[in-house]
């Protein structure tokens, strides 16, 4: 995740920015820079690398100024080198930026045609082009900020400074996290309150649709059209040495709206946002030659893979065979040097994972890696690493490591598909144009969701036993909705495929049974209606998740009906992680558990 650092101050602020920047090293990244304005002079330092090569520029060639904004870079468009590092320059207009802009590639053949010289290959240097644009028009930098942010498309966190304007930087959000700090006679913007916590602990959060304005003496929010709006200040804990819970209650709830930011950075590694293609993975493991792939792992990790197993036999015609770990490594499954194995763990130390990944390797099966710490044990011992880029999670149930996991399994089923030749370059292009807009879409369904996901879950408290039923890939969301629930609010939940209510779970259904149906208006969908009808005629209490599509279609009355956007089939499985998330975290909360550390759970198992 990008780091962004910002102060409008009463002293030299280079080193200051440079030291906020290395409290955001956790979040990972691959290059670094600091600009400032000194005498009406705008100046940078920019370096490929770790913040030593910064800090080494910057010793060589000092930076005056007592504003500046800064940036640690993890790289989405354009390789990781010092050319595509922030802040970008065009025209007395610098800018940092944390996210993706979607319609970068239209909006550059917009400026290109008229004129615009790009000199990086970066998304990010858009925004400055369009506002040197608005500027060179005869807006004023608050009218050229507006303007720019109603042409702009994406999840982005984005800082600018203006080379005649020394006392001024401006900030807006849409997606990825912003807080404004409130000093003496100088303000703060940092993507992380820990950034700012040497400043100032009196802090402000942006919200999605926000701008603000920083001066010396204060900050103006405003909404995208130019209306004020007003933002609580609050007091942070944080500390230069802990992760912050931010200004939500829990480290989940805080994961969970992290989403779209870590997705977009865990896409970034996998698909190529320009040409909407899929880059070249790792060559230890060849999916053009398999007869087969073997999935294993643990819990939430395990389910990811049930997903994952869906994607590689439809876009790759890819024989799957998967099972949880601790059954895997038992069963002496019979394996072929032909095959493949992937092993899936957000701490790449989990106990059965590793002992399974051991037995393939045994077996002369070329192992990989999907993995959130890129030094673990899975990590090493493997021929090829998939690292999800989710950055530290905290909270035991995990929320964002699950939607990273399935980022990544379905950027490399998509690449599966490409290298067997079982997809076409236009359905490649169009699948990862799908994947290219989830950030901003779940940013949005997040918003949208809540205060409906809140009320719902102070009616689901009062029961004792929950069912779960999807087909297809939500099947195992159904089985994920049912382990969260019952992981942090204690609640009896099961997941079940829709088609196997017959079979056994439709005996438990009465009034006091409810059933949560998540169904996208997909290829199911018909199916997984008459599920719902059998239901309905017993009495079930129905909590239906749904697109706009499958809400027009379904007439019958449910208890709740949680509506989502109509979206490609790819990408719904991450998408409706998203209610399944918030509803057991609000019952949860409601029912006063320990959501970051719910009761015998712990984050990482290693032992059996």
């Amino acid at each position: 995740m990008c780091g962004i650092v910002g102060i409008v101050g009463n002293q030299q602020v280079a080193g200051r920015l440079v030291d906020a920047l290395r409290r955001l090293e956790y979040r990972g990244y691959d290059s670094a820079g600091v600009a400032t304005i000194d005498n009406g002079v705008m100046d940078r330092r920019r370096a490929e690398g770790k913040l030593f090569n910064l800090e080494k520029k910057l010793d060589a060639e000092p930076l005056s100024g007592t504003i500046g904004i800064a940036h640690t870079r993890w790289a989405t468009h354009g390789v990781p080198n010092e050319t595509n590092a922030h802040p970008h320059f065009v025209d007395g207009v610098a800018v940092v930026h944390n996210g993706i802009i979607e319609n970068f590639s239209e909006l550059r053949d917009e400026l290109t045609a008229e004129g615009a010289v790009f000199t990086t290959q970066t998304d990010t240097e858009i925004v400055a082009q369009l506002i040197a644009k608005y500027r060179r028009k005869g807006l004023d930098n608050r009218a050229a900020m507006l303007a720019m942010l109603n042409h702009v498309k994406g999840a982005y966190a984005l800082v600018v400074m203006f080379a005649d304007d020394p006392d001024t930087i401006m900030a807006a959000r849409f997606g990825p996290p912003l807080a404004v700090g409130f000093g003496k006679g100088e303000m703060f913007l940092g993507s992380d309150a820990i950034a700012l916590a040497p400043f100032t602990n009196e802090i402000a959060y942006l919200v999605d649709g926000d701008c603000a304005i920083i001066h010396r003496n204060g900050a103006e929010i405003i909404d995208f059209s130019g209306n004020p709006v007003e933002r609580a200040h609050q007091i942070s804990q944080a500390t230069a040495f802990v992760v912050d819970k931010g200004n939500h209650r829990h480290f989940m709830e805080k994961e969970i709206y992290e989403q779209p930011e870590v997705i977009s950075h865990a896409l970034s590694h996998y698909i190529d946002f320009h040409n909407h293609s899929t880059k070249a993975i790792d060559a230890a493991i060849d999916f053009k030659s398999l007869r087969g792939l073997a999935i294993s792992a643990c819990g939430t990790a395990y389910l990811a893979g049930l997903v994952g197993k869906y994607w590689f036999e439809r876009y790759a015609r890819l024989p799957v065979e998967i099972d949880v770990a601790s059954e895997f490594r038992y069963r002496e499954m019979p394996l072929s040097k032909d095959q493949a194995a992937l092993f899936i763990s957000q701490s790449g130390e989990t106990a059965d994972t590793l002992a399974s990944l051991r037995y393939c390797h045994d077996e002369g099966l070329k192992i990989g890696a999907i993995v959130n710490v890129k030094e673990s044990t899975i990590a090493r011992e493997a021929d090829a690493v998939f690292p999800i880029l989710a950055g530290p999670e905290i909270g035991v149930a995990s929320t964002k490591a699950f939607t990273c996991q399935l980022a990544v399994l379905a950027s490399l089923a998509i690449a599966a598909g490409k290298a067997r030749g079982t997809i076409s370059a236009d359905e490649e292009k169009q699948l990862v144009k799908s994947l290219a807009e989830m950030p901003r879409i779940m940013s949005q369904v997040l918003n949208a969701i809540q205060p409906q996901m809140e009320a719902l879950a102070r009616d689901l408290s009062k029961f004792k036993d929950v069912l779960y039923l999807g087909r297809g890939t939500s099947y195992p969301l159904a089985m994920e909705g049912a382990l969260k629930l019952k992981e942090i609010s204690y609640i009896h939940a099961e997941g079940y495929a829709a088609g196997e209510l017959k079979h056994g779970p439709i005996a438990l259904i009465d009034e006091n049974m409810p059933v949560i149906v998540i169904a996208p208006h997909d290829r199911f969908f018909d199916k997984t209606v008459s599920n719902m009808q059998e239901v309905a005629a017993r009495g079930g209490r129905i909590i239906f998740i749904t697109d706009e599509k499958g809400a027009a279609a379904s007439k019958l009355e449910t208890m709740a009906t949680i509506v989502l956007p109509n979206v490609a089939e790819i990408i719904a499985p991450m998408l409706f992680s998203l209610p399944i998330q918030l509803l057991a975290y609000h019952t949860a909360v409601f029912m006063g558990t320990d959501v970051d550390q719910p009761r015998n759970l712990a984050k990482s198992v290693t032992v059996e």
